[in-house]
């Protein structure tokens, strides 16, 4: 058995991330597996820590003990040298740990996991984009409408922790929300519209816990396009509380939409993914189907 990679958050599940990022290293140890930490002060630092001992061929898979950023990282940092990833879930919104079935915020449970899956990882899809400025994949999903905007106001406002910052700054964007004009390709064919919301997805949710495409699976080859048609504010906010339970799919403004291929030009809107800030619109997602082997 070789070596694996860790890096930890200790700022994540409200601060959790050290304490379960410890207690993760020593399980590992008591199990004989040998980890070498990268983490580091800052995402950037920790990200070049990881590209420098997979260039040397330190390690033969990377561990991250987090949230969905920290596996958004990991996503990106392997995904070129097809090393697998674990994931110790200590984040508030844990949807990737959740679309995975990873234990949350437990430890001994994630190690007993990953040591269990060592020889024989999981094979799922994630989305290879293109932004305005950069080649991305992710796991979860891509955003590029109202809910961008959600995450950015979200991400500016340290001084609110856990998933209710995500409902304070939607009713906040809502007082200057209008529809955005859309012109989407949808394998190879063009749609002009004005939508609320348009999200590419891998997995059913986001958002901790939003269920916005429930029959997503991260195994089937296929994206699937999320489209909120126009409606009016005060809809929209009768609508949200229903995405918790997936039950919003029946309304009529909702279209979900299976593809291989997708591209959503929205002028001036930010594009995110897994909550991380990735470039501006356009974007260009399409299924990068059995691109990722991880320990669950």
């Amino acid at each position: 058995m070789g070596k694996f990679g860790i890096v930890i958050n200790p700022t994540s599940g409200r601060g959790r991330g050290k304490a379960l990022g410890n207690q993760a290293k020593q399980e590992f140890a008591s199990r004989g597996v040998e980890i070498i930490d990268l983490s580091s002060d800052s995402f950037l630092n920790a990200t070049t820590n990881v590209a420098k001992a997979i260039k040397e061929k330190l390690i033969e898979g990377l561990i991250v003990v987090g949230g969905d950023g920290m596996f958004h990282l990991a996503v990106n940092a392997v995904s070129e040298a097809k090393l697998p990833v674990g994931l110790i879930a200590a984040g508030t919104g844990n949807d990737s740990a959740r679309a995975l079935n990873i234990p949350i915020h437990d430890a001994k449970a994630g190690v007993e996991l990953i040591v269990s899956k060592l020889k024989s990882p999981r094979i799922v899809d994630l989305i290879e984009s293109q932004s305005d400025s950069r080649k991305f994949y992710s796991f979860g999903a891509v955003s590029a409408g109202f809910d961008a905007l959600v995450n950015k106001r979200a991400n500016l406002w340290t001084w609110i922790k856990g998933p209710v910052k995500y409902r304070l700054a939607m009713y906040r964007e809502l007082f200057s929300f209008k529809p955005i004009p859309y012109r989407a390709v949808i394998d190879g064919v063009e749609r002009v519209f004005e939508a609320n919301l348009c999200t590419v997805t891998n997995s059913p949710s986001y958002g901790g816990g939003l269920l916005i495409t429930p029959e997503a699976q991260v195994d089937d080859g296929s994206l699937d396009l999320f489209i909120l048609n126009s409606i009016s504010r005060m809809e929209l906010i009768k609508l949200f509380p229903t995405v918790y339970e997936g039950k919003h799919v029946t309304h009529p403004a909702v279209e979900i939409i299976r593809a291989k291929k997708v591209t959503l030009e929205s002028a001036g809107m930010p594009a995110y993914s897994d909550g991380e800030h990735v470039g501006e619109s356009p974007v260009t997602c399409k299924i990068a189907a059995n691109a990722l082997r991880v320990f669950a």
